[in-house]
């Protein structure tokens, strides 16, 4: 087994990104920036509160609910779309998303079988945890610490080993379980190359977008007040967020590649 090469997924899609931005950026845009964008500005007032004041949790309307989950699969459907554009050169857009739609199911089954496995982890949890309380309260106590600690390192985990899912997906055509077994193997003995290289973008995606919120949030203030500098931050962090996220996900085509050339 070959180790991955972090460099290299890095020059090849800085070349791709340069080459075929026209398609890339497009895509991004309309189906990860923008519903995203819409999330944030669907999100209840009182929810917003909570989440920095992390108060108790304020009842979450149902429509919301649901506006999430829909934003949630078009996100997934316009990253399927990316990595179709990243792994079959000379696909066109229509080509993309088309395919994107067919293996959206797919993605759409391993993330019920992931959930569904992570509550089922949860669920034991909660019983040794009101088994425990029963005997002993401070030891139930510690246990739920553990327990958070556990679950908290399990997703991170899980998360690492399926990084390449979602290449695996649309490049093949597999169902949801020979999907989720092909994408754990290729990642066998890449875990903390992977862990690192996620580690980086998703620091770099939170700090260049931070960055372009404060920057185009003060031209906002300055212009349309504090609802501008809201609107404009907001605007200006997902864009900048998404192009961050155009060369994660060619990367991780790139080392989907490298990996199966294994």
């Amino acid at each position: 087994m070959t180790a991955m090469s972090i460099g290299k997924a890095w020059e090849e899609a800085v070349a791709f990104v340069a080459r075929e931005r026209s398609l890339l950026f497009p895509v991004a845009l309309l189906f990860v920036a923008l519903p995203g964008l819409i999330l944030q500005e669907m999100t209840p007032p009182e929810l917003a509160t909570w989440r920095m004041d992390k108060g108790a949790m304020p009842d979450i309307p149902a429509s919301f609910m649901l506006s999430t989950l829909i934003g949630v699969i078009i996100i997934w459907f316009g990253s399927l779309a990316l990595f179709a554009l990243a792994l079959r050169p000379g696909i066109s857009v229509g080509e993309a998303l088309r395919l994107s739609f067919s293996r959206l199911p797919v993605l759409l089954g391993t993330a019920l079988v992931v959930i569904g496995v992570l509550l089922a982890i949860a669920i034991v949890g909660m019983m040794v945890v009101v088994a425990f309380s029963m005997v002993a309260k401070p030891v139930a106590a510690a246990l739920v610490m553990l327990l958070l600690a556990g679950g908290g390192a399990v997703m991170l985990f899980a998360s690492v080993r399926l990084l390449l899912l979602n290449p695996v997906v649309i490049d093949g055509n597999e169902g949801v379980m020979a999907s989720l077994r092909h994408s754990w193997a290729l990642t066998r003995g890449h875990f903390w190359r992977l862990f690192g290289f996620l580690l980086v973008l998703t620091l770099l995606s939170a700090i260049v977008g931070s960055a372009a919120q404060v920057i185009f949030g003060l031209v906002g203030r300055l212009v349309a007040g504090a609802e501008g500098a809201r609107l404009v931050g907001g605007v200006a962090a997902a864009v900048v967020s998404t192009v961050v996220q155009v060369y994660m996900l060619v990367m991780i085509a790139r080392l989907y590649r490298q990996a199966e050339a294994d």
